[in-house]
């Protein structure tokens, strides 16, 4: 049992406007906000929960967030393979840990969640946000669902971050991935001390989304074990801000 309570933990992660009014008896108008809505999803790892995860916005204190919607949502309770059987929170199941660049994986328990992925992605999109300004960001097993997601999902998305995670599934499903998708750009975060998901299935990321035609930008943090750095989340702000697109 202590081993499976170990393994949850080291897989999952816990980490005012003022009005003032003029004196002037004609009403300011008020100038349209610079930026389009956008909108930030984020997944977590094994045995986690959403809105654990919610202080992660804290770090995004940019304006560019100004109109920024945030979901976090929480994984369903399944068996997981790799902690003999106990029911935890889990996008898909995993066979193995640690996870390495050749451990087997569930493809069909993936595509599943990845479907669930797209429905949210798809509400968003339908409620007027631009798909270019949607990105999907996730940590550990949230990282290889987001990475599946998002080479899935049809259209061109803003962009995809995979923190610590890895590739769950076979090189065929990349004939799967639309001309539209190919154009979503991904970053990598990977702790190169991480023991949990070694840093060699992270790297087996890139080269796997080249195949696809598909640009990733990797990442690599010395010392860094599983786990999401301050660093890593200031480096994110800079990079969504750069790939948000205008309400013009």
């Amino acid at each position: 049992m202590k081993s499976i309570l170990l393994f949850a933990v080291t897989f999952g992660l816990t980490i005012s406007f003022v009005l003032l009014n003029s004196p002037s008896p004609t009403p300011t108008p008020i100038k349209p906000d610079p930026m389009a809505r956008s909108f930030v999803l984020w997944l977590h790892g094994l045995g986690d929960s959403g809105p654990a995860n919610e202080p992660i916005k804290t770090f995004f204190a940019s304006p560019d967030f100004s109109n920024t919607n945030w979901s976090f949502p929480s994984a369903p309770s399944n068996p997981v393979t790799c902690n003999y059987g106990a029911v935890m929170p889990s996008w898909f199941d995993i066979h193995e840990i640690p996870v390495t660049a050749n451990s087997p994986n569930d493809e069909s328990s993936v595509l599943q969640a990845v479907q669930k992925v797209h429905a949210t992605i798809d509400r968003e999109i339908a409620a007027g946000t631009n798909p270019k300004n949607i990105f999907v960001c996730g940590f550990s097993q949230g990282g290889a669902l987001t990475l599946a997601s998002v080479l899935l999902y049809p259209q061109t998305l803003g962009g995809g971050v995979v923190f610590s995670g890895w590739v769950p599934f076979s090189s065929s499903i990349l004939e799967r991935v639309t001309p539209d998708a190919k154009k979503t750009p991904f970053l990598w975060y990977h702790g190169m001390a991480d023991r949990t998901v070694l840093f060699e299935a992270g790297q087996a990321g890139p080269p796997f989304l080249e195949k696809a035609g598909v640009k990733c930008e990797f990442k690599a943090y010395p010392g860094l074990a599983h786990s999401i750095s301050e660093a890593e989340l200031f480096d994110l702000e800079a990079w969504i801000s750069s790939h948000l697109q205008s309400s013009s």
